[in-house]
């Protein structure tokens, strides 16, 4: 039944999305209104089983909270503090225009966490940047839209919180080792993106942008140095509960174990990010009541359909967990009898053809989880397995024809899009495949 369960979830979520052209977030409460009949007469308590799972799990709320997180560091102009810093550093290189938007894509999209958002807001200053820099508008777009797709490699994402809102992967492994093991994971593709924009440059004979022509490191540093602080938010939890620190605090009596249990990262995160976020920008933070009503107001929009879809879809995992799908995915596998590297392949081009005409969140929803239990009951550890799901999913950005980050990168330099989609595939989804695949085998350790 698990696994009729699962088909009826993702022909509802894609139905819902693509012929409908609805939003994920409806399309997920309804897939969990499909698939909770199919327990019979259990269904009224499954469905307060799921309801109740998702209701209590802090992912949901950390998945709203660096929605707002990204609102404010957007309102508050920190994010222009902190690109400007980079272009002094970069920007005296060959192709520093593409350089900056890699590094400007990956410490943004740490931020934002979605692809189209992050291709817009890095784009709109490198992309014309590039044009001045001599760069063919369809490569420009190319490379922007390969850099946006690091939002959703990167952790913190909303894709991350997806993963971790699976019952699964919350019993299997923790948040810290999983935040960890992406970092390097997504390093991996960093510097993918990097050996593209060298290949692009010397096949364009770019050169580098006059020194007198930008600002001195000393000075973008003094005007926005205390942007940086920002990621103080995301390294005090994790040097708390990894690492050194965490054994010094574990062997305290007073303190102990039960102390670093009680620090819950995925909460702490993105609630520091936000105070620090407010600290940095208080002077743009509203005085009165009506102005911090207003404020929050304009921020609702942005997590109203990424809130539903999480809620959802970490509601229906629990479902169908108790629906056996773990079990069905087993007796499956045991059946087919495929070898490991093989598995992992057919996951790897799966994950990434649905990510064609869903979002990275929307296809991690519609099939991470059975992805994960096929790798899961193949022989693959649980981190292992929910990193490659998450780095096949994280294609979404480059799949053409729906991904909204071409669509936006070639309005930005004005580019055609449709002369992008050989090149995004063949140039950064199939790599991707591959790097996924490298780390799944092994090769590349996480």
């Amino acid at each position: 039944m698990g696994i009729i369960a699962l088909v009826v979830f993702v022909s509802v979520l894609v139905f819902w999305r693509i012929k409908l052209r609805r939003n994920l977030g409806e399309a997920a409460l309804i897939g969990f209104l499909a698939i909770v009949p199919l327990g019979g007469l259990e269904a009224p308590s499954l469905f307060m089983q799921g309801i109740g799972f998702a209701s209590t799990f802090s992912v949901l709320y950390a998945a709203i909270a660096f929605v707002f997180m990204a609102y404010v560091i957007d309102k508050f102009g920190i994010v222009e503090r902190l690109l400007a810093i980079l272009n002094s550093l970069v920007g005296r290189l060959p192709g520093a225009p593409a350089i900056m938007d890699a590094v400007g894509s990956s410490v943004m999209g740490t931020l934002s966490g979605g692809d189209s958002g992050n291709t817009a807001a890095t784009g709109s200053i490198t992309g014309p940047w590039m044009l001045r820099n001599k760069w063919n508008k369809e490569i420009a777009a190319t490379v922007l839209v390969g850099n946006g797709g690091m939002a959703s490699a990167l952790p913190p994402t909303s894709s991350m919180f997806i993963i971790l809102g699976f019952a699964p992967v919350a019993a299997a492994i923790t948040t810290g080792e999983f935040f960890i093991a992406l970092l390097i994971a997504g390093a991996y593709q960093f510097l993918h993106r990097l050996i593209m924009i060298g290949y692009f440059v010397k096949k364009q004979n770019i050169k580098a942008f006059p020194a007198e022509s930008l600002n001195p490191l000393s000075v973008s540093l003094k005007d926005g140095w205390t942007s940086i602080l920002i990621y103080l938010g995301a390294i005090v939890p994790l040097v708390l509960t990894i690492g050194p620190l965490s054994d010094f605090i574990a062997s305290v009596p007073s303190l102990g174990e039960e102390a670093l249990d009680s620090i819950d990262i995925v909460v702490w995160i993105p609630t520091l990010m936000i105070a620090i976020a407010f600290l940095l920008g208080r002077k743009y933070v509203p005085t009165s009541v009506s102005g911090l009503f207003e404020f929050i107001k304009k921020a609702i929009p942005r997590f109203t359909v990424i809130g539903a879809l999480i809620f959802f879809a970490v509601a229906s995992s629990e479902v169908l967990t108790a629906l056996g799908l773990s079990d069905n995915i087993a007796q499956l596998m045991g059946a087919v009898n495929t070898p490991k590297w093989l598995t992992l392949l057919i996951i790897g081009i799966g994950v990434t053809a649905i990510a064609g005409p869903l979002t990275s969140t929307g296809t991690l929803t519609a099939v991470g989880l059975v992805s994960y239990e096929i790798l899961a009951s193949s022989g693959f550890s649980p981190l292992i397995s929910a990193v490659v799901v998450m780095t096949f999913a994280s294609t979404s950005a480059q799949m053409p024809p729906a991904s909204g980050s071409i669509y936006i990168a070639s309005g930005i330099v004005g580019a055609r899009p449709e002369k992008t989609f050989v090149m995004l595939i063949t140039y950064y989804a199939c790599p991707v495949i591959f790097i996924g695949w490298l780390i799944g085998m092994g090769i590349l350790p996480i």
